[in-house]
């Protein structure tokens, strides 16, 4: 049963372009199934998170990292009586825009488009999910509903100021009211890719041997995590104690957001979806005291993770291959595959031009942009 401020199917604002229902899912099941089954969202398998790919199996990749939070955006908002179709839609699509090396690549990807546009992954999601994945008889894109693609855009908060391009561009055409917060279905799933990461990054962490569980027993709320395993199972092996100790951790980040967004949800009292939106606030939060715990783990993993020498040598690598990627294809989009090439050859404008290189750029693996860069920077490529 769906609490009165959920979205609701009968009341989607539809699809950009008309089509008929299906008799067996809601629209928002048939956004969530489309997502699935496009192009983009298979080559998150080969897209990662901090690790470039090919250097473990273990780590997570942005297919893994997708399932993760759409598995906590389902929990979270069937307890809150929310969509979970919708939460879930927005859960596996909120990467889909992510370059090759996750946002070390996303960073130099920006860095050279500035001239151009700039470059974000939340832009460039909406942009594949509307224009670039082209399978369709009738449409470019997927046709989701208004309300997958409000969350697409805006699951982070309301997006205002100079916007992105591909943003801008869409908004333009079928205005998503980026002045305002997203449904709280999409607010779910935002805060279910912080939970995801806050925990799989200490896994990771761990893992990759970048730092201790001695060193993470003095963060708060881990150190009480692996002091309650400890209790209960005193000389567990390590690998089982910290899956138990980290599995706790999460559900402390769930539990801690349940309780908070229910208070939040009684306090306002919205009547709908569009009430959630007219609040001017989020409905679905961390608590403050919990935030505050979160940003000291946040500020370690900075430190000892994302700033590792070893880290630090991907990004350093992986900086350079997007960098050239886009002078060469620049220089001479002749080189691009395709309907890229041909896209690129008639550009009317420059601008044009290194839109349609850096679509292509972010829409590679992390393997194939390596391979990519091989053949053009190689012995036997151009430089």
């Amino acid at each position: 049963m769906h609490a009165a401020y959920a979205t609701v199917p009968e009341e989607s604002r539809g699809r950009l372009h008309a089509e008929a229902g299906s008799a067996h899912r809601t629209c928002f099941q048939r956004d969530r199934d489309r997502i699935i089954h496009c192009s983009a969202f298979r080559r998150l398998k080969h897209k990662t998170q901090v690790f470039v790919e090919h250097e473990g199996d273990y780590f997570r990749t942005r297919l893994t990292h997708s399932l993760e939070v759409a598995q906590v955006a389902r929990t979270m908002s069937r307890t809150l009586g929310l969509n979970e179709d919708l939460a879930e839609a927005v859960a596996l699509a909120h990467d889909l825009g992510h370059t090759p090396f996750g946002h070390t690549g996303e960073d130099a990807l920006a860095e050279v488009m500035a001239p151009y546009g700039g470059f974000d992954h939340n832009a460039q999601a909406l942009k594949i999910v509307t224009d670039l994945e082209r399978h369709y008889a009738e449409w470019d894109g997927l046709n989701l509903t208004w309300e997958a693609l409000e969350g697409i855009a805006k699951h982070n908060g309301p997006v205002v100021g100079e916007l992105p391009f591909a943003l801008a561009d869409y908004d333009a055409r079928h205005d998503l009211e980026l002045e305002t917060h997203s449904g709280a279905e999409a607010q779910v799933a935002a805060i279910s890719d912080d939970i995801a990461y806050n925990n799989h990054d200490l896994h990771d962490g761990l893992r990759a041997g970048l730092f201790t569980v001695e060193d993470i027993c003095d963060l708060p709320i881990v150190g009480r995590c692996f002091a309650e395993v400890d209790r209960r199972w005193p000389g567990l092996d390590p690998e089982r104690r910290r899956h138990e100790a980290l599995r706790r951790v999460f559900g402390v980040m769930v539990e801690d957001v349940l309780s908070e967004s229910a208070r939040l949800l009684r306090e306002a009292a919205p009547g709908s979806a569009a009430e959630v939106r007219a609040l001017g606030h989020p409905v679905v939060r961390f608590s403050d005291a919990l935030w505050a715990d979160l940003k000291v783990i946040r500020a370690f993993l900075f430190t000892r993770m994302y700033r590792h020498w070893s880290v630090r040598r991907m990004r350093r690598k992986a900086t350079g291959v997007v960098r050239e990627l886009f002078e060469d294809f620049m220089d001479d989009p002749g080189m691009l595959p395709d309907d890229w090439r041909d896209a690129a050859c008639d550009a009317r404008s420059e601008t044009i031009r290194a839109r349609v290189a850096a679509d292509y750029i972010a829409g590679m693996t992390d393997r194939f942009a390596l391979e990519e860069h091989r053949k053009l920077r190689g012995p036997m490529g151009r430089g």
